[in-house]
């Protein structure tokens, strides 16, 4: 049977979506940037809704002429063919109801945005940077398997190799929205290269995925900023410790602190180094939205919260154990290089089913 609070629902949202249509075609609306990049988001962000809707009305239409046939037909051939359709389609109802459930979930508004990612090395000394280095290139490789970009903004270095820090931008479709459940606590078991007695030490690096500002998101005064130029420091060539390119920002107000060196140019070092400051200034206010989320949901940390344990990595057992949904998976090298998207979706799947039970959608 057909959900008709749920049915009632989409034919709302069907005349908010046309309404959409309409306005965002109206060149008072389209001359008025702001208006029209939060209504085509909008647009866009109920479009599988609308998609999934259209195909849940063609399989209700199947089974409500499937049982007419049943009833009226009295030829077996016919009545068979009746019966498989009624029980395609019923599949088919149970499948998009379940679907539309989950889209008809409040979505997090900042899921769409790209992402800043932040891994810094945690205890542990130097074998702490080379995880660092490790998670750093296991989500570059994650990153170019989805198609999207990664631009580094500023690194530093450990002094046997990995990273102590190093900040990066990831572009694409719905990248914050994906790489959220990272942020926390990454811990590493294994025997470290300086070990000379081949003894297990435990050593942790931690992640911050933080959903960058745009210009819409922030107003930011220039006359709150500090800039300062100094030489840059690691690779890059000739430019580097000989041209003042490399940026630091500081936002007198709040004390953030960000600094770019990753180019040759001044210019695009500064312009990366304020997206990044708008990003952190934009996220105080969005942390306190997501420290309301984690005190309902405590399986799942989208809290950012670096104090957090969230996943081990034991090398000499081969396996990766995520603490929040108790998931050991025994492809360590696997996830290394890059293959997480497993862990992402039962962390998706988790939350899903955390925030349906807090929802009204029966």
């Amino acid at each position: 049977m057909p959900d008709h609070s749920i049915l009632e629902k989409l034919e709302t949202i069907k005349l908010r979506f046309e309404e959409i249509s309409q306005q965002i075609t109206d060149p008072d609306i389209t001359s008025d940037m702001k208006r029209y990049i939060k209504l085509n988001k909008e647009y866009r962000d109920l479009q599988p809704l609308i998609t999934s809707f259209g195909e849940y009305k063609t399989a209700l239409n199947n089974l409500e002429d499937a049982k007419q046939i049943l009833e009226q037909e009295k030829d077996e051939e016919m009545r068979d063919l009746a019966k498989a359709e009624m029980e395609e389609s019923t599949a088919t109802l149970d499948r998009l109801e379940e679907n539309i459930k989950l889209l008809l979930l409040p979505s997090d508004p900042e899921d769409s945005k790209n992402a800043v990612m932040e891994i810094r090395a945690g205890t542990g000394g130097d074998e702490a940077s080379l995880f660092a280095g490790d998670l750093f290139r296991m989500y570059q490789k994650y990153i170019e398997s989805r198609g999207w970009k990664i631009e580094v903004t500023n690194i530093s270095e450990g002094t046997s190799g990995g990273y102590k820090e190093i900040v990066f931008n990831v572009t694409g479709d719905k990248v914050y929205g994906t790489l959220k459940y990272e942020s926390g606590v990454h811990r590493v078991q294994r025997v470290p290269k300086t070990e000379t007695q081949g003894r297990v030490h435990t050593s942790a690096a931690t992640v911050a995925v933080l959903p960058e500002a745009d210009e819409f998101d922030i107003d930011l005064q220039m006359n709150d900023i500090r800039k300062d130029t100094f030489c840059s420091s690691g690779p890059g060539g000739q430019s580097v410790n000989t041209t003042y390119s490399a940026i630091r920002l500081t936002h007198i107000p709040t004390g953030i602190v960000v600094q770019c060196q990753d180019e040759k140019s001044q210019i695009k070092n500064f312009e990366k180094a304020l997206n990044e400051l708008r990003t952190r200034i934009y996220n105080l206010e969005y942390q306190k939205y997501i420290d309301h989320i984690a005190s309902k949901r405590k399986t799942m940390v989208s809290t950012g919260d670096r104090s957090a344990k969230i996943r081990t990595y034991n090398w000499s057992q081969g396996r990766v154990t995520d603490h929040r949904i108790n998931l050991t998976l025994y492809n360590l090298q696997s996830v290394i290089d890059g293959d997480i998207q497993e862990l992402l979706d039962k962390l998706q799947m988790a939350e899903n089913a955390e925030r349906l039970k807090e929802s009204d959608i029966i």
